[in-house]
């Protein structure tokens, strides 16, 4: 079934007093919300017995956990001593997942640098080719691992490339972030038919199977030439995407992601509008078909 989320804990959170992360399946289930994404962005340092603690919290409460890896992956940089450390990175991240009680790993590919991007993006796939026989050899190929779509020009992360790299084996899901992807096409995402355009693209390279349970971040985002320039709230005007309709899509096509809000400060609340609105398409597309 498709789940809904917050990345993270929102401002409400911590003024109903809460502060640790076992507190947020009880607060993201109280919200009627299904799933919830820690992130270890600035590095994975978690104890194994904090781990377990979570672990515990979030499946009493039947609320699923993903993992965002640290932010600073970049398979595209040409220093083999770097690299390295993107793979432990990954592998680190899903491993603490694995320990959390969850299966999805999101993780940035890759940033451009000074090469030409076709030379980036090479050496990008090349090096998850290597990601997947690590996956292998430390036995996560249970695990589900996300590379995301990017919100700047200069990042490697457009639906295309991240269709490509998932290609690659079946331990790869894609994460697309539309408000990414709006940010970076600045302001393309408007209409039903261009959520279809990206999600297209992406079955018709990866099949149905493998798109079904794909994995989604949301939020507005401010954006200006050089694309993403900051996250924003459900409640700003100006910027977009809208999620009606991509709820409208993923009705249409049968999809069912976990999706996870990554709005400033309100991610829990807007998740909740998320499964709001998307229960409302749902409801009236199995309405039609009931009276067909």
């Amino acid at each position: 079934m498709i789940k809904f989320g917050p990345s993270g804990n929102s401002e409400s959170f911590y003024a109903a007093g809460y502060e640790h992360t076992e507190d947020a399946a009880g607060f993201v289930k109280g919200l009627g919300l299904d799933c919830y994404e820690y992130s270890f962005g600035r590095g994975v340092r978690m104890s194994e017995e904090k781990a377990k603690s979570i672990c515990t919290a979030f499946c009493d409460m039947g609320v699923e956990i993903s993992v965002h890896a640290p932010y600073f992956i970049n398979f595209a940089n040409p220093d083999e001593e770097m690299a390295e450390k993107s793979y432990e990175y990954v592998l680190s991240s899903a491993r603490a997942a694995r320990a959390m009680g969850g299966k999805r790993i999101v993780f940035h590919p890759a940033a451009q640098g000074k090469d030409a991007r076709p030379i980036a993006v090479e050496r990008t796939a090349d090096r998850l080719k290597k990601l997947r026989d690590s996956i292998y050899l430390n036995g996560l190929e249970g695990m589900i691992f996300c590379p995301e779509t990017m919100g700047k020009l200069a990042q490697i992360g457009t639906v295309e490339e991240i269709a490509e790299f998932c290609a690659i084996d079946p331990v790869f899901t894609p994460c697309v972030d539309f408000g990414h992807v709006n940010a970076r096409e600045h302001g393309s995402l408007k209409t039903r038919r261009d959520y279809l355009d990206r999600l297209e693209i992406l079955l018709g390279k990866l099949g149905y199977g493998r798109m079904k349970h794909f994995h989604v971040h949301f939020s507005k985002i401010q954006y200006g030439d050089k694309g993403e320039i900051r996250h924003l709230t459900f409640a700003d005007s100006e910027y977009g995407p809208e999620f009606e309709p991509l709820a409208e899509a993923l009705v249409e096509l049968k999809l069912e992601p976990y999706l996870v809000s990554e709005s400033a400060g309100t991610q829990s609340e807007d998740a909740a509008e998320m499964k709001r609105i998307y229960g409302k398409y749902a409801a009236g597309a199995a309405f039609l078909s009931q009276n067909d």
